[in-house]
């Protein structure tokens, strides 16, 4: 790929259906050269996860007040256009932007390549291909790593490398696929569901760590038969 957009997610979990984009971050790369950043903070509607802040330093007051996905996937994809995209583990960042693409409504379907299947292939002697670990045997200089923006930037710097290293003999791996990950649009919080679950709230004393209005259907399910199995049901 002469052109392409390097693309990496900071997100509250592993599971794109039910966790959160925290952070985006992006580079437009053409013949090798940085040509243009994306960067955004996401309000992800919930308390982050401590695990999450000990792993990435992504704080709730970082986030606090960004704009929410809904706002922020529809300037990344005018950000992408229609360039392949370029990743580590690139099917996971793709699934939660595939989510929050449909959610919206939005088609979005790339092409794309991926340093971790390439890796896996070309430098299969090595004992891991975490991303930190091929920066280390490249001596790629890593400042923040599991900061989206920056993880996206080394990600180019590393698939550069490897493809001057093994594009001759390895052709094929270097060519970008489609992607194919299948998402469903989730439905918002029902008016009803609103009401009773803030009912169940207050019923029980309880602080809901989730804002509201972020809720899907499923999501407001899932919280109210929780508060249910641990609280009760309210008696009127």
């Amino acid at each position: 790929m002469k052109e392409y957009i390097v693309v990496d997610l900071e997100t509250t979990g592993l599971a794109p259906k039910t966790d959160r984009i925290l952070e985006v971050g992006a580079w437009k790369v053409e013949n090798g050269g940085f040509v243009q950043k994306f960067h955004r903070m996401v309000d992800p509607g919930m308390k982050i996860p401590e695990r999450i802040t000990q792993l990435t330093g992504i704080t709730d007051s970082m986030v606090q007040g960004q704009p929410m996905i809904d706002t922020v996937i529809r300037e990344f994809i005018e950000f992408a256009g229609e360039l392949p995209l370029l990743g580590h583990n690139l099917m996971f960042d793709y699934a939660f932007l595939k989510h929050a693409a449909v959610n919206q409504k939005i088609t979005f379907e790339r092409m794309g390549m991926d340093t971790l299947k390439i890796s896996r292939k070309v430098l299969a002697e090595l004992p891991s291909r975490k991303l930190g670990e091929l920066c280390s045997y490249y001596h790629i200089p890593q400042q923040r790593a599991h900061r989206a923006d920056e993880d996206a930037y080394v990600t180019a710097i590393l698939y550069e490398k490897m493809k001057e290293q093994f594009k001759e003999n390895e052709p094929e791996l270097f060519v970008p696929v489609q992607l194919q990950y299948k998402a469903k649009k989730q439905a918002a919080i029902t008016n009803a569901q609103k009401g009773y679950l803030n009912d169940l709230l207050k019923y029980h004393k309880i602080k809901c760590d989730m804002q509201m209005e972020s809720l899907t259907k499923s999501e407001a399910s899932r919280l109210i038969d929780g508060i249910i199995l641990q609280y009760g049901k309210i008696i009127r």
